[in-house]
């Protein structure tokens, strides 16, 4: 298939500006990774230039290689034990009332990472009492104990992404599974936590697998939403099969929100973390 021409809409603003270079300067001052960079967010320039940014731990090279994702695969170096303290002292220097942490899959691990996980939260909220912390955490195979290490330290906002719709995710994602994914967010719903996730369109779905994922994530018990446009970061990663309109990304921001979300949010350059601390605030005052 030719490559498909971005529409107008699809334009975003070259990063820059004092905001920028500030939150810049601090992540690699700390020697820290970050989704914004190594997922080639198409939104850096917006975020980073107000002062927010999405800390990635556990290293920057991941032990999966999905079609969809910039960040390196291979053979990751093993912790580092001084990232929890370091990824805290930066939501401090940037002053962040609300922060976003993920992280790459770590396979390679005993508990693929979870205690670091754990570590990594406590630490924040010890440096940082009155900061509000969501997470997006990689599924743990699916391994309820490991999830649970994690969810002892008690971030605000748990997320997982679904990705796709059922049918696309044996092509887009390397390892994980639709159905295991939907049970890690069960779980996370029925500990106590909001619940949150994100899937692309642009590469396959049609809009009647789009509303079931929809109802998959309500009956699980999900509570926040983001839908976003598939942008093929490199030429060995999935192509894009279509740009979908805005008015088909406010549609499923309208369904989304009639079936019982309490947050969506949905938009082409919509990502996973993108407005995270209104989403969270909004929820609060619906819930």
């Amino acid at each position: 298939m030719d490559a498909v021409r971005k529409p107008s809409w699809l334009k975003i603003k070259l990063p820059g500006g004092e905001g920028y270079t500030r939150v810049s300067n601090i992540v690699k001052t700390h020697k820290l990774h970050t989704i914004c960079g190594s997922g080639m967010c198409p939104n850096i320039g917006e975020c980073w230039g107000n002062g927010t940014a999405t800390f990635m731990i556990l290293g920057d090279i991941c032990t999966r290689s999905c079609k969809f994702c910039a960040t390196a695969t291979g053979k990751p170096l093993p912790p580092d034990p001084q990232e929890p303290t370091n990824v805290a002292k930066s939501v401090k220097l940037m002053e962040l009332k609300h922060c976003v942490i993920t992280s790459v899959d770590r396979d390679d691990l005993l508990d693929e990472g979870a205690a670091h996980w754990r570590e990594t939260v406590n630490e924040i909220k010890k440096q940082n009492p009155k900061t509000r912390i969501e997470v997006l955490i990689p599924d743990f195979s699916g391994k309820i104990d490991l999830l649970d290490i994690f969810l002892e330290s008690k971030p605000h906002v748990v997320g997982h992404n679904l990705e796709t719709i059922e049918r696309l995710t044996p092509m887009v994602r390397s390892k994980a599974k639709y159905r295991t994914s939907l049970n890690v967010i069960e779980h996370i719903a029925k500990s106590g936590h909001n619940a949150k996730s994100g899937i692309m369109v642009g590469i396959g779905e049609t809009k009647e697998e789009v509303l079931q994922t929809l109802d998959d994530l309500i009956a699980a018990g999900c509570k926040y939403i983001t839908i976003g446009q598939y942008l093929q970061p490199r030429n060995g990663n999935l192509k894009v099969e279509r740009y979908v309109e805005p008015s088909e990304f406010l549609f499923y921001r309208e369904e989304a929100l009639k079936k019982g979300f309490l947050f969506a949010e949905s938009g082409p350059l919509v990502r996973s973390s993108y407005h995270a601390e209104q989403a969270h605030l909004h929820g609060q005052s619906n819930g």
